[in-house]
């Protein structure tokens, strides 16, 4: 598609805004920007687009929405559709795209697009180093923090492009079609947004919405909501499992994780020799294999990244041993069906679990009710910090434990946790009540450690 000259708002200046801003004025766009800060709070923002010739609509002063003023409407995806200036251009017939979708129009590059409630992050980035010790070209992208469209202008057309794919970017699809999808897991989050868990599996399932014959979907076979979408859809599907042997795909047996693909029986590696652990991770690398194979890339180089990939920051890193009690990091675990996860890794330890933050919508209950069954004390803070302790009082938990902030939550699981036992910050919730992002929320974890380490 040729930009010249096309009018284009962009709504937000977060990172995929900025990036989407940068190469529409390289392809002669007019480009305008809408946010709702005022001018004081972009300053960073401001500077980066400096010289670039943009209007800018900021502090929540609208432009005029119209096909007259704009061909086109690109906006972040931490703004809600119902946003004024989307709901308007919505109105006024004007195609709404996210920077996913104006990434995807700009290239050729084979893409492989993961989605799912969990195990988004740690499955992109590891079929990231799969392909690239396999010898492949590469770029990872998307919510895993490098916006797609600041990739594209690098890649070739035999550059595989390993992106992280949210519900929020698949709501605004129109002609994306990924090579590969992946769909790991469904389960309830994000209900602030989407409403309903309907609307929710509905933005989901537009990973596959033009896949055709010759595109891949790989799904979860374990998980009944992903397991359905096989019927739905018009591509090749490849399931992977850890319950069931699979006629075709992925699956575990005797711990060992087997292959059955093209017509073949292949034992690709033991799950004790994968770095990664945990019964999620297990999850993750059969759905990473899954590409790989479709990939046809060498079994050497493949378990070679099995062997030694070691996850991603702020998803179950560890940061410090105080006393004999190690401090993990899993700020990256922003919904209770995470956190369940991350408390289920370490089972066979006396745990001492940091929780709380924006509220989405979520339930707590089976996280407590899991957490009571492992004697977890549990220390809350944050917008959701009553609302997970009422959880806890109600699961039989005693030790649940209210503080004001993160910095206090580590002062107190210090006095109460045991020799041998796990600090674990593993939130459950978003960070937007205090953090900007859960990076920020989980390296504000790592400086705290630090300083309890000395």
């Amino acid at each position: 598609m040729d930009f010249k000259e096309k009018k284009v708002l962009i709504i937000g200046m977060a990172r995929s805004g900025i990036a989407a801003a940068k190469i529409l004025k390289e392809q002669r766009a007019i480009v305008s920007i809408y946010d709702q800060k005022p001018l004081e709070k972009l300053v960073k923002e401001l500077k980066t687009l400096s010289g670039l010739n943009i209007d800018y609509y900021l502090g929540g002063s609208e432009p005029e929405i119209s096909t007259d003023k704009f061909d086109l409407v690109v906006t972040s995806p931490g703004v809600p559709l119902t946003a004024a200036p989307i709901t308007t251009a919505f109105g006024k017939g004007l195609p709404v795209w996210s920077e996913l979708e104006l990434a995807s129009i700009m290239t050729k590059s084979p893409i492989i697009a993961v989605t799912g409630t969990n195990g988004k992050t740690t499955t992109t980035a590891l079929i990231g180093d799969i392909l690239s010790k396999t010898g492949q070209k590469v770029k990872v992208a998307g919510n895993i923090g490098i916006p797609l469209v600041q990739e594209v202008t690098y890649a070739d057309d035999n550059t595989y492009l390993v992106v992280e794919v949210s519900s929020f970017q698949l709501e605004t699809v129109h002609q994306f079609c990924p090579k590969i999808a992946v769909l790991l897991n469904i389960t309830p989050d994000h209900l602030d947004r989407h409403k309903t868990m309907g609307k929710y599996i509905a933005a989901k399932g537009n990973i596959f919405i033009n896949q055709d014959k010759d595109d891949y979907a790989i799904l979860n076979y374990d998980d009944q909501l992903t397991r359905s979408f096989a019927s739905k859809i018009k591509c090749q599907v490849i399931f992977f499992s850890k319950k069931h042997k699979l006629e075709k795909g992925i699956f575990l047996d005797q711990g060992t994780i087997i292959a059955n693909w093209q017509g073949k029986t292949e034992k690709i590696i033991d799950w004790e020799q994968v770095k990664i652990k945990g019964s999620h991770n297990l999850e993750n690398s059969m759905a990473a294999i899954a590409v790989a194979l479709i990939c046809n890339v060498n079994r050497k180089g493949l378990q070679e990244s099995l062997q030694t990939f070691p996850g991603v920051p702020h998803r179950l890193e560890p940061v410090g041993e105080v006393d004999g009690i190690t401090y993990i990091n899993d700020s990256k675990g922003t919904n209770p069906e995470a956190t369940i996860k991350a408390v289920e890794a370490y089972m066979d330890k006396k745990i001492v679990l940091i929780a709380g933050g924006m509220d989405k919508g979520s339930s707590f209950n089976d996280l407590a009710k899991i957490a009571a069954g492992l004697s977890c004390k549990i220390v809350v803070f944050g917008e959701t910090a009553v609302k997970i302790k009422e959880a806890a009082t109600d699961a039989g938990i005693s030790e649940c434990y209210q503080v004001n902030n993160l910095a206090e939550a580590v002062e107190l699981s210090k006095n109460i946790s045991s020799k041998g036992g796990i600090v674990l910050l593993s939130p459950a919730c978003a960070s937007w009540d205090m953090y900007s992002n859960y990076e920020e929320r989980g390296d504000h974890f790592r400086k705290l450690v630090k300083k309890v380490m000395g």
